[in-house]
């Protein structure tokens, strides 16, 4: 009855707010919708929506079978979960009319006066409501890349609790600082296009936080962890590459020059940083790799995100280069040496990645690509580099000190990590019951058994131990 009665009380909440918003609040002044910039955004942000699925996929393909659904589950929860929030009051936090340069205020908490008109402060030729789902979709996929860092250990409960808080006081505000109309950032001249320092930075370094936080998995290091299934991660690869295009050039917000230009500089720089990781790698350690492909491709894509309407081709393919040599050697030197586990690599690609960028654009960029920006090193203007580090420090300082509190808040009142015993089955049955592949509950057994499963025939498993053999 109590479940019943709590349950009946938030539908109360949820129908109470909905006829207060109901009433219309005046209307804007009307401005003239272009068709035409309207069915770019919109088709933009379905292409950024189509990125989260793409993510579910990427990192499901890297983690062992036994965590593929958990993985792919997490991102596409995130789809509903923080859609819901941003209708509620996300949006209007992050881009609400502005309260002392920190946060959005509430009135457009349940898209109150987002509606059909345009909103000049943002764009004046699309409708408001298209402009807010198609930030929407940055909002759900951000938590997202988080997920990487601390694939196969993180209870579901403790999962959904800090991705809705972790959007609620660390996205949000961002957003705001450096999109928002009077955020500080923006007003400071820090230049993000599409999400260097909101996006990449923020995801990747509260991943880092968060697989320190929660420690490595059982065996890492001491055992082989190898991805279960690499066409799945390329075809995620593929897909985040496909609405990338979305995320950087509907960030133009119309069908303009500028939306061209990010088209162009997100598609070399991708390119660029594809072929730099191969090669880094190639020479390292004498094989290309095609996860070291789509590796490098995303490092390039997450770089070239803050400066893709600034910068030129060539500067992009720089920038892609880079990235890709940078990225890498996160992922391959420095994890190694201090010993963290970032099961993906959240951190080594968009952590660096985006810090990277964010670095670039104050280096590349051009009043002649974008009159609205402004110049760069390279173009006579070096205070931009400062600021630009002004706003790569003050993410990763907020990124980690949120993290760590709302990871210590969460951690009093439900368990963070899955146990050693639910790490060993899986936490695709262990958290949800389910399993990727036929047979895979069979393996699973056989695998508790302190052995390896090396023949899979109906109703036999044989399990063998190496080490008991020899004995």
């Amino acid at each position: 009855m109590k479940k019943v009665s709590l349950f009946s009380a938030f539908l109360t909440v949820l129908l109470s707010a909905a006829t207060a918003f109901a009433a219309e609040t005046p209307a804007m002044e009307t401005v003239p919708i272009d068709t035409g910039d309207t069915a770019f955004v919109l088709a933009s942000a379905g292409l950024v929506m189509l990125m989260t699925p793409g993510l579910a996929l990427f990192y499901g393909g890297m983690v062992r079978s036994k965590n593929a659904l958990t993985t792919i589950m997490q991102s596409f929860f995130l789809l509903g979960l923080i859609s819901v929030q941003w209708v509620l009051f996300g949006y209007s936090l992050a881009f609400g009319p502005d309260v002392n340069h920190v946060i959005g205020n509430l009135d457009w908490a349940g898209f109150a006066g987002v509606g059909m008109e345009a909103n000049p402060d943002y764009v004046a030729s699309v409708p408001h409501a298209a402009f807010a789902m198609f930030q929407a979709m940055f909002a759900v996929l951000t938590p997202a890349l988080i997920t990487g860092a601390f694939a196969e250990r993180m209870k579901f409960p403790a999962f959904v609790a800090f991705s809705f808080i972790w959007a609620t006081v660390v996205y949000d505000p961002m957003a705001h600082w450096v999109w928002g109309v009077g955020g500080w950032m923006r007003e400071l001249g820090v230049l993000d296009f599409a999400g260097g320092t909101v996006v990449h930075i923020l995801s990747g370094v509260s991943g880092l936080v968060v697989c320190l936080v929660l420690g490595k998995r059982r065996g890492y290091g001491s055992e082989a962890i190898v991805p279960h299934h690499l066409p799945m991660t390329v075809l995620g690869a593929g897909l985040l590459w496909f609405g990338w295009f979305g995320f950087n050039a509907g960030s133009a917000l119309g069908a303009n020059g500028i939306a061209a230009n990010a088209f162009l500089t997100t598609h070399t720089a991708a390119a660029a940083g594809t072929i730099s990781w191969v090669f880094a790698e190639w020479i390292r350690h004498g094989k290309p790799t095609v996860l070291g492909a789509v590796s490098g491709c995303v490092a390039g894509l997450v770089a070239i995100t803050p400066a893709a309407g600034f910068v030129s081709a060539v500067p992009a393919i720089i920038i892609g280069l880079l990235a890709g040599v940078i990225c890498y050697l996160a992922v391959s030197v420095i994890k190694t040496k201090f010993g963290y586990d970032d099961s993906l690599d959240a951190f080594g690609v968009h952590g660096v990645g985006g810090t990277w960028g964010a670095i670039a654009t104050g280096i590349f960029a051009s009043t002649t690509v974008n009159p609205a920006g402004a110049d760069g090193l390279f173009y006579g203007n070096g205070s931009q580099v400062g600021i630009q580090l002004i706003g790569v420090v003050v993410s990763w300082i907020f990124a980690i000190v949120m993290t760590l509190v709302i990871l210590k808040l969460i951690g009093l009142v439900m368990p963070l990590k899955a146990s050693e015993e639910q790490e060993i089955i899986g936490l695709d049955i262990t958290e949800h019951g389910e399993h990727s592949y036929a047979g895979q509950d069979l393996m699973s057994a056989a695998s508790n058994f302190g052995g390896t499963v090396i023949a899979v025939q109906p109703c036999v498993v044989r399990a063998a131990n190496p080490i008991a053999d020899l004995k």
